[in-house]
């Protein structure tokens, strides 16, 4: 299992880079109770879980990116 705690802050920019969901920017929120999953605040304000694995830190977010 890799140590999520020290990849991701709360409130660091983040882009899905695989699965579904590929290319979504969000912000990270915080760890779900399994620690394999993240609830992120997508661009369009919903906050949904994806699977940690699949996020990457994303560079400057430009306000207009969906």
């Amino acid at each position: 299992m890799m140590n999520t705690k020290s990849v991701f802050r709360e409130g660091d920019e983040v882009v899905l880079t695989d699965g579904t969901y590929q290319g979504t920017l969000g912000v990270f929120l915080r760890l779900r109770k399994d620690v394999n999953w993240a609830d992120i605040t997508e661009r369009n304000g919903s906050v949904r879980s994806h699977p940690v694995v699949w996020m990457g830190h994303a560079e400057a977010i430009p306000a207009s990116a969906n």
